[in-house]
C-alpha cells in the first residue's frame, strides 16, 4: 500500500476522534479557554494586543478610538472631496491624533518622495504568466522589494531594540506609498491591455490610484472610503495577524505584508466581496433580469435558506449590528449611485434579509457586513473584474497591518510562540478512555 493510501486511512480513523470532541466535550476546559477554542483556531482568546483598532460587537470599528463616521467627518479631506486624505488616517492610525489639514498634507507631500517604484519590479511583474492570480502578482511585486529594507540594514548593521521601531516606520511608509502604483500596474497590465497609465504625483493616495485606474472622479473618493474602511480589523483576522507573526520574528515590512497579503488571498478571509456581488447578480438574473418585487424577493431569500445555503454578506463573527462599514458604503450609494439596479437589489436585500434571517432563527447576527455592499460600487465604476477586488482590499489592509508592526518594534513585543497540544492531550482532559 503507497503512501497517500496509508495517509488516507489514518485521516479516516482520527476525524471521528476530532468531531467527538468538538460534539461532546467541546466546553471541557484547558487552564483558561475550551476544547473547542483550542480546535476551532482560538477563536475567542484573548493573546493578542493592539491599540491601532478594536472590534466592538454593538458599535462596530473603532480606529483609535473613533467610529468610522467619527473619522470621516473628523479627518481632513482634499478640497472639494467627501472623503479623507488617506495620508491624513494614517497619521491617524500610527499616532492615534486627528491630524490638522497641514499635518495631514506634509504626509501627502512624504508620500509623494517615497512613491516611486523600482523598475525591476515591473519587470517581474511583466515576465509572470498574464493569467496569474493578481494576488500573487501583489505579494510578489511586495516581496521582492525586501532588498530596498532599512529594517533588514538596520538589523544587520547592529540590532538596538529601543530604535527599531525608526527603520520599521520607514519601511512601512517606502512600501505603503508604492502600494497604489503596484496594484494599478496589475490591473491595467493584467485586464486592459497592458495599457498602465503613470502617476501623476500632484494627487494624493486615493486620487493617484483612481488616475492610474483610469477611472474617473469621484472613483478617487471611492479609493479613499474604501482603503479605510478595510485597513484594520482587530489583530487575530488572518491577513492582521499573519503581519504580525512574520514581523514578530523581527522580519521586515516587506517579508511581513507579503506574507499578511497571501493570508488575504484565501477564500475564507479576502474572497467574500467578489462571492457577494456574484450572489447578488444571481439574484438579479434569476428573478428576472431586472428588480424584483419585494414579494418575489422575500421568497427567493426563504427558498436560499430552506435549501441549506446562507445569505451572502449577512453575517459577522463579532458584530451584532449592521456593519458600520456597510453603512458608509451604503450613504456612498445613495448620493452617487441611488438609481442603479444592483445597488436597489442590495437596498431590498437589507430591508427584507434581517427579519428573514430573524425569523429563520439560525443566524446569531441577521445585519449585513462590509462585503454585502463593496463589490456593487466597484461594479458600477466598470471595475468588473472579480479576482483584481481582494487586491483593492491588500492596499486598505495595509494601513492597519504596518501601523500595527510599527507598533509591535517600538513596544519590543516578543516573537509569537503559542503552545501545542496533542489530540491524545485533549482526550485525557476530557476524560475520554
Amino acid at each position: 500500500m503507497g503512501l497517500k493510501e496509508v495517509l488516507k486511512q489514518k485521516i479516516d480513523a482520527h476525524r471521528p476522534r476530532t468531531t467527538r470532541l468538538l460534539k461532546e466535550f467541546g466546553n471541557v476546559k484547558l487552564g483558561e479557554y475550551t476544547i473547542e477554542q483550542c480546535i476551532g483556531g482560538g477563536r475567542g482568546i484573548k493573546s493578542l494586543v493592539t491599540d491601532i483598532s478594536y472590534l466592538d460587537p454593538m458599535e462596530g470599528i473603532r480606529f483609535r478610538g473613533y467610529t468610522i463616521p467619527e473619522v470621516m467627518e473628523k479627518l481632513p479631506k482634499p478640497d472639494g472631496k467627501d472623503y479623507p486624505y488617506v495620508e491624513g488616517f494614517w497619521y491617524l492610525l500610527l499616532t492615534g491624533d486627528i491630524p490638522t489639514k497641514a499635518q495631514a498634507e506634509e504626509v501627502v507631500a512624504d508620500f509623494k518622495t517615497r512613491a516611486q517604484v523600482p523598475q525591476y519590479v515591473f519587470d517581474i511583474l511583466r515576465a509572470m504568466p498574464r493569467d496569474e492570480h493578481p494576488m500573487v502578482m501583489f505579494s510578489a511585486a511586495i516581496l521582492v522589494m525586501q532588498r530596498e529594507s532599512k529594517f533588514a540594514k538596520f538589523y544587520n548593521s547592529g540590532f538596538n531594540k529601543m530604535t527599531a521601531w525608526d527603520s520599521m516606520y520607514e519601511d512601512a511608509t517606502d512600501l505603503l506609498a508604492k502600494l497604489p502604483e503596484i496594484a494599478a500596474y496589475i490591473y491595467r497590465m493584467k485586464y486592459k491591455g497592458d495599457t498602465p497609465i503613470a502617476p501623476d504625483y500632484s494627487l494624493d493616495f486615493g486620487g493617484n490610484f483612481a488616475h492610474m485606474m483610469g477611472i474617473k472622479p469621484p472613483y478617487d473618493d471611492v479609493a479613499r472610503m474604501y482603503f479605510i474602511l478595510h485597513s484594520d480589523h482587530e489583530s487575530g483576522n488572518v491577513s492582521a495577524h499573519t503581519t504580525h507573526l512574520v514581523a514578530s520574528a523581527l522580519s521586515d515590512a516587506y517579508y511581513s505584508l507579503s506574507a499578511g497579503i497571501n493570508g488575504l488571498a484565501g477564500p475564507l478571509h479576502g474572497l467574500a466581496n467578489q462571492e457577494v456581488l456574484g450572489w447578488i447578480q444571481d439574484v438579479y438574473q434569476k428573478l428576472g433580469g431586472k428588480v424584483p418585487t419585494k414579494e418575489d424577493l422575500v421568497k427567493f431569500l426563504w427558498d436560499t435558506l430552506k435549501s441549506g445555503a446562507v445569505i451572502p454578506g449577512y453575517g459577522h463573527a463579532v458584530l451584532r449590528k449592521t456593519d458600520p462599514r456597510y453603512t458608509s458604503q451604503r450613504e456612498y450609494c445613495q448620493k452617487y449611485l441611488p438609481n442603479d439596479e444592483l445597488f436597489t437589489v442590495v437596498s431590498m436585500i437589507y430591508e427584507v434579509a434581517p427579519g428573514i434571517l430573524q425569523e429563520h432563527g439560525k443566524a446569531k447576527n441577521p445585519w449585513p457586513n462590509v462585503d454585502a455592499q463593496s463589490g456593487v460600487i466597484q461594479w458600477y465604476y466598470g471595475l468588473t473584474e472579480y479576482d483584481f477586488y481582494t487586491v483593492l482590499f491588500g492596499v486598505g489592509r495595509a494601513l492597519g497591518v504596518l501601523a500595527n508592526i510599527t507598533w509591535d518594534r517600538a513596544l519590543g513585543y516578543a516573537i509569537e510562540r503559542p503552545k501545542s497540544v496533542t489530540t491524545k492531550m485533549l482526550e485525557d482532559a476530557a476524560g475520554i478512555q
